[in-house]
């Protein structure tokens, strides 16, 4: 099954990216759909730039005949209209870490219907990982169908939260959807067709993605833009993209110049009581990131002088020493919502580097880690044996 990027059901952006997309990076304005907004893309890797983009190995993984599939979930209305989402933290100053409470609840009734997608999915991906029943792969391509040919999370961002929903459920749906299409079962082989389609609307939110975080200026730069690359990284795979993979990238670099020599985030330091919690929150992108360059003959880890792992080391000593990050940040931090599936980022970075003291005893303690916006069970995608 092949993919061509410029397929896409807008002709508006097509004519306009098609031409320079290769040479200029494009991005389409999400305020002026039809004009395009161009940044520098960088220069193809010569040791990988002519074979298909890889995953690390464990999604390659074949079907497991160690469970009974349940049957397919009821699904989710497919959201089709702007993207108008309240924050959580409504109200709240420049800061951005007091939650409000009524805000968060509108959000959570607004969202709903996407986050049952992007959970459903990534569920019905791993029962059949687990059974190797075809039944699953139904479900999902169903759902997803559904989604796609109501031309979903395609329409006009007007909050940032809007925008934010759109990268953050893109990740979640294509990482998990990557485990079937690269699974050694080959479970998609029967749905060539349906497959297509699935890819075609993941390319152009892929797209939209690119246009909704583009040229964003580095005092603004933070982990939203790490999430956003995340999510368009994990297109790129799918769909054997590698303009969006080396966009991606350039973010990630981007993300890599911003750690400081002692390992902060200086963006992320403005969330005050938060700050420790947005710079954990900042690994599990750049650590997939990560991952995946090291699939395809690139090492990210040794961009920006080691950048990720300056941030990692500084992240694991705060969570011991939070005074450190109360002296920087000038509050006391919250640590009340830092559980195990917050930590999804150990996996792919102890599958590039080694970790050992503090690092390896929280993951062996978290073990299995799951976060459904970055694959699912990375457990069971970077370490298996450890998984159950």
């Amino acid at each position: 099954m092949t993919f061509s990027p410029l397929i896409y059901r807008r002709p508006a952006i097509t004519a306009t990216c098609a031409g320079v997309l290769l040479a200029a990076g494009c991005a389409t304005n999400p305020g002026q759909p039809d004009q395009a907004v161009y940044s520098p893309s960088p220069a193809p890797n010569p040791a990988t730039a002519t074979s298909r983009l890889k995953a690390p190995t464990g999604f390659y993984a074949a079907a497991r005949t160690e469970d009974d599939f349940d049957g397919c979930p009821q699904t989710s209305t497919p959201h089709t209209g702007p993207l108008n989402f309240p924050s959580k933290y409504e109200g709240s100053d420049s800061a951005r870490d007091d939650l409000n409470e009524n805000a968060a609840q509108r959000y959570r009734t607004q969202v709903e219907p996407i986050r049952d997608l992007e959970r459903g999915i990534n569920t019905l991906v791993e029962d059949y990982l687990e059974t190797a029943d075809p039944a699953a792969v139904d479900c999902a391509l169903d759902w997803m169908l559904e989604w796609a040919r109501a031309d979903a999370m395609t329409g006009p961002v007007t909050t940032h939260t809007g925008k934010s929903m759109r990268k953050w459920s893109l990740g979640s749906i294509a990482s998990s959807y990557l485990r079937l299409k690269l699974s050694a079962s080959e479970p998609l082989l029967p749905y060539q067709g349906q497959a297509a389609e699935v890819e075609d609307w993941l390319g152009e939110l892929a797209y939209l993605v690119i246009g909704d975080w583009s040229n964003v200026p580095q005092r603004k730069f933070n982990n939203h833009e790490y999430w956003a690359a995340w999510a368009v990284m994990s297109v790129a795979v799918v769909v054997d993209d590698r303009q969006l993979f080396d966009w991606a990238v350039s973010q990630y670099d981007r993300a890599a110049n911003q750690v400081t020599d002692d390992g902060y985030l200086n963006n992320e330091l403005r969330r005050e009581t938060r700050a420790l919690f947005y710079h954990n929150y900042a690994l599990p992108p750049l650590a997939m990131m990560a991952a995946f360059g090291h699939a395809n003959g690139l090492d990210l880890e040794q961009r920006g002088d080691h950048a990720l792992t300056r941030l990692a080391e500084r992240v694991m000593s705060g969570l011991d020493q939070p005074e450190a990050f109360r002296n920087k940040a000038g509050a006391e931090q919250k640590l009340d919502d830092f559980k195990p599936s917050k930590f999804s980022w150990l996996e792919p970075y102890c599958s590039i580097e080694s970790c050992r003291g503090e690092f390896a005893r929280r993951l062996s303690e978290y073990r299995p880690l799951d976060n459904y916006r970055v694959g699912g069970n990375v457990t069971d995608l970077f370490n298996p044996r450890e998984s159950s």
